[in-house]
């Protein structure tokens, strides 16, 4: 069985070896090898990569390290698949939109220094794609129960309002703090977008969040179950108690998840930490 982590890629040399960190980290967690490809800017593509492994006659696993169901996961990654004429891939779902999703993107939101009353942006890279435009929204409105209050997207290529826009609007309604968690997989060119948008902190790239190897990991475990199963105990995304001002994590259950995260019960759970 051959499995291989499918990326965006970025000519920025730092986020080439974030994707290669993850997949590493994602291989000890399954002591199996994860070989990467990228779909768009750099090699190998997923094309390449399922026809050198073809010959083998192991069936192959691909998983869209995608943060949604754009271009790249319903249209030019299955074009990879039948270009390379191997003829056993099975493809993962994208990464998100998902709990485990929202959840990672809401403790490095914390790590950065997120605080109740801040002005919340999901900075993405942007899309024309209704598919992937409908995602990002479920994924801000997820954060939305997470973090208390409403989160508004931004985008740092295609797509309206930019994330400056969104920055500045954010201030004309009078945010205090303006805050952007970035929905981005790997540091590069976008990032640093965001970065420059004048908001007043910018949370760092998910794939330096040791939850989105496990998330990868349990979507090749889905689909291969033999795999060798996870055992390192899984470590819980959700901000520490110990951040007085942290979003509270998802549950299990999504309708759980925005129940859990609203205000009242935020309020709730401070005093109740306050009190123990």
């Amino acid at each position: 069985m051959d499995l291989i982590l499918a990326a965006h890629g970025t000519r920025k040399p730092g986020g080439v070896a974030m994707v290669g960190d993850l997949a590493a980290q994602v291989s000890a967690l399954l002591d199996r090898r994860v070989q990467v490809a990228f779909a768009d800017l750099l090699g190998p593509t997923p094309s390449e990569v399922l026809s050198r492994v073809a010959a083998s006659g192991r069936p192959a696993v691909v998983v869209p390290a995608f943060l949604s169901r754009g271009y790249h996961v319903r249209t030019d990654l299955p074009a990879h698949v039948t270009d390379s004429a191997h003829p056993n891939v099975k493809v993962a779902p994208a990464l998100g939109p998902s709990g485990e999703i929202a959840r990672i993107v809401a403790d490095q939101l914390a790590k950065a220094g997120w605080r109740l009353g801040d002005s919340v942006i999901l900075g993405a890279a942007g899309t024309t794609d209704s598919h992937a435009r409908a995602d990002l929204h479920i994924t801000a409105t997820t954060l939305s129960a997470l973090v208390g209050s409403r989160v508004r997207l931004g985008f740092a290529a295609t797509g309206d309002p930019s994330v400056d826009d969104a920055v500045a609007a954010a201030r004309r309604g009078g945010a205090r703090r303006v805050v952007v968690a970035s929905y981005l997989l790997a540091d590069g060119l976008f990032q640093q977008r965001l970065r420059a948008s004048g908001a007043d902190l910018v949370s760092r790239p998910l794939g330096t969040h040791p939850g989105l190897a496990r998330l990868i990991a349990n979507r090749f475990r889905r689909a291969v179950p033999r795999l060798v199963p996870v055992t390192t105990r899984r470590a819980s995304c959700r901000p520490s108690r110990r951040r007085a001002q942290a979003p509270h994590s998802l549950s299990n259950s999504m309708e759980h998840d925005a129940l859990s995260a609203s205000p009242a019960f935020s309020a709730k759970r401070h005093a109740e930490g306050r009190d123990a």
